[in-house]
């Protein structure tokens, strides 16, 4: 019993040090981004007939959409402008042609006005198709005419039940020829009916910008999902540089530290020039996105290769065709110079990276623009006389780590010590 006091209690101390050590401040963490661009959010609220049904936690699902519109208009940021585009809310008839044109702006994209903004909605009633497509492009256009400076980020909220009825306008078409505009859009839907082929057509719409699907069933979901999208819009963001790799190396653009965006056709090798100084390590990794169908079995590669045509490092992916975002990255120290020399010249390496992809269009799908790239390049201070290149980052942390695995394990012995004594002198009395 003594001996599984004092394991058990060891276990605990070491546990706590482990804790305390994982909770330490890191030096070297960066400062996030800041920026003065004001977020812009354009929720899209499908008000078509079949929002009339009553399955809500026992209202309509357009009753429980304006609720919880109600509530998000109230915790909305103030930094954040925010608009509300409807889709089937006026035209009542028969005519396919009309019905899908019948999308507006109920409340443009701008500064949030909270009382006019729950008045508009207040109007809304269940009326007629679903055009999701053409809403998706008319939301996309009310963003890049919001207010406030260029660089924000932007992001779409899509609220529907029912699958889109305007085809062959294909609301997933739509969402990637967004993305292939480059402009950082990114579209979140939320599934208000647990339907298979509402859950294919929505989940194919956020994945083509890089957002999410959700599929809720009760008001409170639904309010909890729409705040938690707006408020991430207004996380700080970094609006990538847009760059064009070269098809050599020697022609290649010079790059320093920081997020860039480019385009590379299928089959295409980009170049790019990054200067490493001697003691530094150059850090990189690039996205490569299938905006557009492709055929299955691709991958990705970057490669750092020195000025001489030398490769140094390489990083690759390969997938079957489950994702549509293919990643690879590579990290290169580079040696402290052994000459006493300040010239940069001679201390400073100029490291060239490739990226390649080994996508193929599906029949019929155009191959311009190229597919949308994003690299990042981070130049940082070497590991120094570390010899082991994949422990750098948590430097002197090991000695910490150390010193309270014993402190740990020290005061695992000396409670199980003290326990024996107080049972001992227990048992003498």
């Amino acid at each position: 019993m003594i001996t599984r006091q004092r394991l058990a209690a060891g276990a605990c101390a070491l546990l706590a040090a482990l804790t305390a050590g994982i909770t330490l401040p890191a030096d070297a963490v960066a400062d996030e981004p800041t920026g003065a661009a004001a977020p812009r959010v354009n929720l899209v609220l499908d008000v078509s007939g079949s929002m009339r049904a009553r399955d809500i936690d026992g209202q309509s699902r357009m009753a429980a959409a304006k609720q919880a519109f109600n509530e998000v208009l109230d915790a909305t940021p103030e930094e954040v402008q925010l608009g509300i585009r409807t889709l089937g809310a006026n035209y009542r008839g028969d005519d396919r042609k009309t019905g899908c044109k019948d999308t507006e702006q109920l409340y443009p994209v701008g500064p949030l006005d909270r009382t006019e903004a729950k008045t508009a909605v207040a109007t809304l009633s269940p009326t007629g198709w679903t055009p999701i497509g053409p809403a998706l492009l008319k939301a996309a256009d009310d963003l890049e005419t919001g207010e406030g400076d260029e660089g924000g980020s932007r992001r779409i909220v899509l609220i529907s039940d029912g699958e889109d009825t305007c085809a062959p306008l294909d609301p997933c078409e739509v969402a990637r020829e967004i993305a292939a505009k480059g402009i950082g859009l990114t579209i979140d839907t939320l599934g208000l009916v647990p339907n298979t082929k509402l859950r294919q057509q929505l989940s194919c719409i956020a994945e083509a910008t890089g957002g999410t699907y959700t599929s809720v069933e009760h008001t409170d979901e639904l309010t909890d999902k729409v705040n938690q999208l707006v408020d991430r819009a207004a996380d700080p963001v970094v609006t990538p540089v847009a760059v064009e790799g070269a098809d050599a190396c020697t022609k290649a653009p010079a790059i320093k530290s920081g997020l860039y965006t480019d385009r590379e056709e299928f089959g295409q090798h980009r170049w790019y020039r990054v200067d490493v100084p001697a003691g530094s390590e150059l850090r990189a990794s690039v996205s490569v996105a299938a905006d557009r169908r492709v055929d299955r079995d691709y991958g990705v590669s970057l490669r750092a290769v020195t000025a001489n045509g030398r490769e140094i490092v390489r990083g690759e992916t390969t997938g079957t065709g489950r994702t549509d975002v293919m990643s690879a990255g590579l990290r290169y120290p580079k040696a402290e110079s052994d000459d006493d020399s300040d010239d940069d010249e001679t201390t400073t390496e100029v490291v060239c990276l490739q990226v390649a992809n080994s996508f193929s269009p599906a029949s019929g799908v155009k191959t311009t623009p190229g597919l949308p790239l994003e690299l990042t390049v981070d130049v940082v201070d070497g590991p120094g006389t570390s010899s082991d290149v994949a422990s750098f980052g948590l430097g002197r942390g090991w000695w910490l780590l150390g010193a309270l695995v014993l402190t740990g394990f020290l005061a695992g012995v000396l409670w199980g010590w003290v326990s024996r004594w107080r049972v001992a002198v227990w048992r003498s009395n």
